[in-house]
């Protein structure tokens, strides 16, 4: 990976996150955090929006291809910028002289040295983030622009995963679980409270259907196979994953193998397997579908290989947050020495 320059380095280094004044009087942020409102000269955002655009807002699969970012873009002199200064993600591209840049750069508690990246929290509303590129005042130029493109989406999409993590755990980890499934059956992972919990037969299954499960279903299943097999994981994955369907889950789910993607990873040092897919109701159901993730996760020290079965279900909703979700709790999962 291409090292980045040292001054971007000193900007992101030098994040200034800063409280506002009496901010309980000053109203909350709106909009979506994955929802990126950009400020800048138009002549330059002309320029720079065919290599921004694209790296912002880079497209994932859940059901279908969905970004994982949606920019706007606004001119800074017209009355609707003052309206789209309320929304939770700013993106500000300019010099220290420009006047949208002034309330940012204000809040920022270091010596402003462009080139950089610059952030700011709570700039013009509360719980607002500012993202600033700060230009040099003779280097204003979509090549100066682009020299950030890498590292504007980097720091976008790390924050926006630290971001999802934290609201999945916001009622908390449930260390005592954890430690229970350690104790009694040689592995443990990382679940939010809310999930119930139960296990039928060797099968452990985990489920979130909080508000309404007619809105939103979360859920994951883990089992073993002991002996570890000899064989790789391959298709008899979902091979595993049509019979825990069949035998545990409330109705019935095939897999879609139009879009499938595999491929090796490790969990924990371990080797692991990885499928994600779209499950959908077989023909004369309900018409549901959504993405799942299944993982073989082998673990030689206790002579096993787990099987690991997530699923979404959230009809009308972006899915993306959620597929980060039971990702970050699948990699969770450990397995401990010799039982």
């Amino acid at each position: 990976m291409r090292s980045l320059p040292k001054t971007i380095l000193a900007g992101l280094a030098g994040v200034a996150l800063l409280p506002v004044a009496a901010c309980d009087r000053i109203p909350v942020a709106i909009g979506d955090v994955n929802s990126i409102i950009v400020t800048a000269d138009p002549e330059l955002w002309s320029q720079a929006e065919a290599s921004l655009l694209p790296a912002l807002e880079r497209t994932v699969f859940t059901v279908r291809d969905e970004k994982t970012f949606k920019v706007t873009y606004q001119t800074p002199w017209e009355e609707v910028w003052f309206d789209l200064r309320l929304f939770k993600q700013q993106l500000l591209i300019g010099t220290e002289s420009d006047p949208w840049m002034t309330d940012g750069l204000a809040r920022v508690d270091e010596p402003v040295t462009p080139p950089q990246v610059l952030q700011a929290r709570d700039v013009w509303v509360r719980d607002q983030l500012v993202t600033m590129v700060v230009l040099e005042e003779e280097g204003v130029s979509v090549e100066a622009v682009s020299e950030f493109t890498s590292t504007l989406a980097e720091l976008f999409d790390r924050q926006y995963r630290d971001w999802v993590v934290a609201r999945m755990f916001i009622t908390g980890i449930d260390t005592a679980q954890a430690r229970a499934l350690e104790e009694g059956f040689g592995f443990s992972l990382l679940v939010p409270e809310v999930y119930d919990y139960e296990v039928r037969d060797s099968v452990h299954i985990f489920r979130n259907d909080n508000p309404d499960p007619s809105e939103l279903i979360r859920q994951f299943s883990i089992t073993w196979k002991s002996p570890l097999p000899l064989e790789p994981p391959g298709e008899s994955l979902l091979e595993w994953r049509a019979r825990i369907v069949e035998d545990y889950y409330a109705f019935p789910q095939v897999v879609n193998l139009e879009n499938v993607f595999e491929g090796t990873e490790t969990v924990d040092g371990k080797p692991a397997y990885t499928i994600q897919a779209v499950w959908e109701n077989p023909p004369g159901e309900y018409p549901a579908a959504g993405p799942l993730i299944v993982k073989a996760i082998d673990c030689p020290d206790q002579d096993r290989r787990y099987f690991l079965d997530a699923w979404l279900y959230a009809p009308s909703r972006e899915k993306y947050e959620y597929m980060l979700q039971l990702e970050e709790i699948l990699t969770s999962f450990r397995c401990s020495g010799s039982r």
